[in-house]
């Protein structure tokens, strides 16, 4: 699951699914456009008003995999044939993201036959948002040491958070044992964190 930032091209398109929420964005700025632009955008918003419906169908058990298959097929072939046309218009600042989407396209439907993959990252954004504010807060770090601290210790606290760990416990407890020279402690391995009654 990503975005459609180049960076992860290097993933093969049948075994990745693009994240429909960034490009619902999009096409909401497209469709606020006038002309060429918003008919454009309020023909994709159509298409992706009917993936979510099936969508929720499924996750509600109103719907079965294939039944959600067969549904998404003429959706699929609807949205294509919008975006092709898109990307052929020459309008500004649209017909080059619809091209880009086209050479995802595969990517656009794994969720639809792969068990366990989802049409957006909506969680995995959740779970990156505290790191995100913080590095903007901090104005992040400022060298390659300081970005593997950050790394670290962000992964140290939301793992210990989300086990419902003390991250202070276990902090103190890998400075103790880096100052004793023993082997430090597993974060798996302490004891839940002490919550006021």
């Amino acid at each position: 699951m990503s975005d459609r930032a180049t960076v992860f091209d290097f993933w093969s398109m049948d075994l990745r699914q693009v994240c429909w929420a960034h490009i619902v964005r999009r096409w909401i700025a497209f469709s606020e456009r006038s002309g060429k632009a918003g008919i454009i955008g309020r023909a994709l918003l159509d298409c992706a008003a009917l993936v979510f419906e099936y969508w929720h169908g499924f996750k509600d058990g109103r719907l079965s995999r294939d039944e959600l298959a067969v549904l998404m097929r003429p959706v699929e072939q609807q949205l294509e044939a919008i975006l092709e046309r898109a990307a052929l218009a020459d309008t500004a600042g649209v017909s080059g993201s619809c091209a880009n989407i086209l050479a995802r396209k595969s990517a656009l439907w794994t969720f639809v036959t792969v068990e366990g993959v989802d049409p957006t990252n909506n969680h995995a954004e959740r779970e990156l948002r505290a790191f995100v504010l913080w590095r903007r807060r901090s104005f992040g770090t400022q060298s390659d040491r300081g970005e593997r601290f950050a790394e670290r210790v962000m992964t140290v606290v939301h793992t210990a958070r989300k086990t419902g760990k003390s991250v202070l416990d276990f902090l103190v407890a890998c400075c103790t044992a880096c100052v004793r020279g023993t082997t430090p402690p597993s974060l798996f391995g302490l004891m839940p964190a002490h919550r006021p009654p």
